[in-house]
């Protein structure tokens, strides 16, 4: 099955609801890297004004038409509140492959198991309702706090993609590159969330 970008998808469970950003999400969202300014350093894109977000949610919006991305918005609901945003990127449909990334939380929502909840629900979707092959994420080779994130979760290191990524401040940035492959996906996924 392709991912459909036409359709609203939503995922949830007891703790996170992740549903489709819209353009008025700007007003939920814009708290979140106000209070915490470098909440995205290691990210080639600014989130920390009105007029950032709006701009970064409007490229989301229009790459989604494009179907090379699918942003979330991530809204806690235990705390009842807005979160974040995570994405699917750099989806191919042919070789059943797609990256989660683009992934920022809130400082309060972080440690809380709001981020594993998340990728459990997008890993969950990938492999068992679209049926892909494998899931990319990358971070920065400086951003240890991600990498901690990702290999908690049990994806695979494979190496670093050097000269990656040109930043906000001209830094071309390299990147860790991981995977979870869906064989590896069948194994783990009964136990991921404990």
């Amino acid at each position: 099955m392709n991912l459909p970008f036409n359709t609203d998808i939503i995922l949830e469970n007891d703790k996170v609801l992740l549903r489709p950003i819209k353009p008025e999400d700007w007003e939920v969202l814009l708290p979140i890297p106000i209070a915490t300014p470098d909440l995205i350093k290691y990210s080639p894109t600014r989130i920390h004004t009105e007029e950032y977000l709006k701009d970064y949610i409007k490229t989301c919006l229009e790459e989604r038409q494009k179907g090379s991305r699918y942003q979330f918005t991530i809204y806690d609901k235990e705390k009842g509140n807005y979160a974040g945003s995570t994405s699917f990127l750099f989806v191919s449909n042919i070789n059943k492959t797609l990256e989660i990334g683009a992934t920022w939380i809130g400082r309060e929502f972080q440690g809380s198991g709001l981020n594993r909840n998340c990728k459990f629900l997008l890993l969950q979707y990938v492999f068992n309702v679209l049926e892909f092959e494998r899931v990319e994420l990358r971070t920065d080779e400086r951003n240890i706090q991600s990498q901690k994130a990702i290999e908690k979760i049990g994806a695979k290191f494979e190496g670093i993609t050097r000269s990656h990524i040109i930043m906000t401040d001209g830094y071309r940035r390299s990147s860790k590159v991981y995977s979870i492959l869906k064989v590896e996906w069948d194994e783990m996924k009964d136990g991921f969330l404990g």
